[in-house]
């Protein structure tokens, strides 16, 4: 995966700074640069920062040029089976699915930031 490259490219095109992006995650520069370099894993919390930070979602920052992942580790055999059963499904099928989870994803985000924030009111 590109992630380290995407990330760069996403922050040179917003004219954005190493040190800004390693503020945001709570990392020394160097060890960020390393993340961009491909030399260093990144976590899924520093993901979503960075993701947050750029307004799009993880899966565009990790599949920027529409690819998929090409391989996922799940321990739930019924999901497995299903995953299996969706590599059948040609490309624009499978991207479909794909922003139907985000969308999912996104929602759920929302009620529970509603719920956690507005509710109380």
């Amino acid at each position: 995966m590109r992630v380290g490259t995407n990330i760069r490219t996403l922050r040179e095109q917003r004219s954005v700074k190493q040190q800004e992006i390693a503020d945001l995650i709570g990392m020394h520069r160097s060890n960020y640069s390393k993340i961009e370099n491909g030399q260093r894993e990144i976590s899924i919390t520093a993901l979503d920062k960075i993701a947050n930070f750029f307004n799009i979602t993880i899966d565009q920052l990790v599949h920027m040029e529409g690819e998929l992942p090409t391989e996922v580790q799940i321990e739930d055999k019924a999901l497995a089976e299903q995953l299996k059963l969706m590599q059948q499904l040609d490309d624009e099928e499978r991207s479909m699915i794909f922003k139907m989870i985000d969308s999912f994803l996104t929602k759920k985000k929302f009620k529970d930031f509603f719920n956690k924030n507005v509710a109380s009111l």
